[in-house]
């Protein structure tokens, strides 16, 4: 039973730290594809060309 004493709050830390790291991921922008996953796969273009020709 002590070791609940230890697991809840190692736990709940880990937790608080997945958290924060997604909400600076967000804030910092790291999601936006303004390109869209959707709309690159249905392109005739292939990946291997990066100037897009």
């Amino acid at each position: 039973m002590n070791i609940l004493a230890v697991l809840i709050p190692i736990s709940l830390i880990l937790g608080g730290i997945g958290l924060f790291a997604f909400f600076w991921s967000v804030k910092n922008k790291q999601f936006d594809d303004p390109k869209g996953n959707a709309e690159r796969i249905l392109s005739d273009r292939f990946d291997d060309d990066p100037n897009g020709r």
